[in-house]
């Protein structure tokens, strides 16, 4: 199964101390837990944390939640969840390109 998932974090809630520095770059490690069969009441279905090591994680420590996941896409032929929060209808986003020209990499 393929899923499209929109990701929305809050960088200002960011622990500076879990940045990684790498051989190209800095680096932050996130998790998040997706359940495409519940919403919230935005829209979402799941949240974004920064990781915790295996050690953490034994100790229970939880870090701040950074935002929230949204999935946008899939192909599952799974039918959608009957208790879902009503969503307000937007008008989408123009695309930057024209969809009958495929997009510049595949689902």
């Amino acid at each position: 199964m393929k899923l499209g998932i929109s990701i929305k974090i809050d960088v200002t809630k960011i622990d500076k101390a879990r940045l990684v520095k790498g051989e190209k770059g800095t680096y932050l490690d996130l998790t998040t837990f997706i359940d495409t069969e519940k919403q919230d009441q935005y829209g979402n279905h799941g949240f974004i944390s920064q990781s915790v090591t295996k050690e953490e994680r034994a100790q229970n420590v939880q870090t701040a939640i950074l935002g929230n996941s949204k999935v946008f896409f899939s192909d599952s032929a799974a039918p959608q969840a009957q208790n879902r929060a009503p969503q307000r209808q937007q008008a989408a986003p123009p695309l930057p390109i024209d969809a009958d020209e495929g997009w510049p990499f595949s689902f």
